[in-house]
C-alpha cells in the first residue's frame, strides 16, 4: 500500500514522504473495519487509490495551505484526515453524527501525532446554525454518496462568504448540479468551472464542483433533516 501511495502522491505533484503516515492509517482502517463497519473498500491497493489517493489529490488541485476546512460527514476521515496529514498548516474540522467513527479516526491521530485536526460530534444540519461554526471556515468538503441539493444545504453554510464549498463527484454529475443549481444560488453559493482529475494508479476519473460562497446563507437554511430529505428526490 505504501509504495502505490508514494508513487501516486508523486504522480499528483505532492510530497511522497507522506505516503507513509496515510498508508498507517489505510492498514489500521482495514484492521478496524473486521470488526466495525467504516468501509466498503476492503483491498489495499483499492485502500491506496479509492480512498487515499482519491482525497490527495483535492489537494494537488486546490490552495489549502493555511486554511479552516470542515469536512460534512467525513465517516472514516474522508477527504478530511488525508487533508490533514498532507497539509499540516491547514485546520482541519472532521464532523460525523456516528460516535464510532470518531473513536476510530481519534485512533489515527493519536497514532500519527496530528496537531491540526478537530472532531466535531453533531449532525451537519444542526452544527450549521451554531454560530461558533456558521460561516467559519475557508472551505468545506464532502464524499458522501448524497445528492448535490443534500450536500449544499449541509455544507455551504459552514463557508464564510469568499470561500468555497468542494462537492466530490462524478464526472457524471452535470445534470445533478444543474438540478441543484436553483438551491445553491439560494443558498449564497454560484458554481464555478467542474474540474476532473484522474486518480493515480487506477481507471477512474472523479470531478469536483467548486461552489464559491457569493452571499450569506440566509437564516432559514439549513433547514431540519426530514426537510431537507424530502426535497432531496430518491434519496433514502
Amino acid at each position: 500500500m505504501r509504495a502505490a501511495i508514494e508513487a501516486g502522491l508523486a504522480q499528483l505533484g505532492l510530497d511522497p514522504g507522506k505516503g507513509a503516515a496515510l498508508a498507517r492509517y489505510g492498514a489500521l482502517l482495514l484492521e478496524r473495519n473486521r470488526v466495525m463497519n467504516l468501509t466498503a473498500i476492503t483491498q489495499p491497493e483499492d485502500v491506496a487509490t479509492l480512498h487515499m489517493l482519491d482525497c490527495a489529490a483535492l489537494c494537488a488541485g486546490f490552495d489549502l495551505a493555511g486554511k479552516r476546512f470542515i469536512d460534512v460527514g467525513t465517516g472514516a476521515g474522508f477527504p478530511g484526515l488525508v487533508v490533514a496529514i498532507l497539509r499540516p498548516d491547514c485546520a482541519v474540522t472532521l464532523l460525523d453524527p456516528l460516535e464510532k467513527r470518531l473513536r476510530f479516526i481519534r485512533e489515527v491521530i493519536e497514532m500519527l501525532g496530528l496537531s491540526n485536526v478537530k472532531l466535531l460530534h453533531a449532525r451537519g444540519e444542526d452544527a450549521g446554525r451554531a454560530p461558533e461554526l456558521r460561516q467559519g471556515f475557508d472551505l468545506a468538503g464532502a464524499r458522501a454518496v448524497a445528492p448535490l441539493p443534500v450536500l449544499a444545504e449541509l455544507c455551504l453554510p459552514f463557508v464564510r462568504v469568499g470561500g468555497r464549498f468542494l462537492a466530490m463527484k462524478g464526472v457524471d454529475s452535470q445534470a445533478e448540479l444543474e438540478g441543484a443549481r436553483a438551491l445553491i444560488q439560494q443558498l449564497g453559493g454560484q458554481p464555478e468551472e467542474p474540474w476532473d482529475y484522474a486518480v493515480p494508479g487506477c481507471q477512474v476519473v472523479h470531478r469536483v464542483w467548486p461552489i464559491r460562497k457569493a452571499g450569506p446563507t440566509p437564516e432559514e437554511f439549513p433547514r431540519r433533516w426530514a426537510k431537507i430529505r424530502k426535497n432531496s428526490g430518491n434519496f433514502p
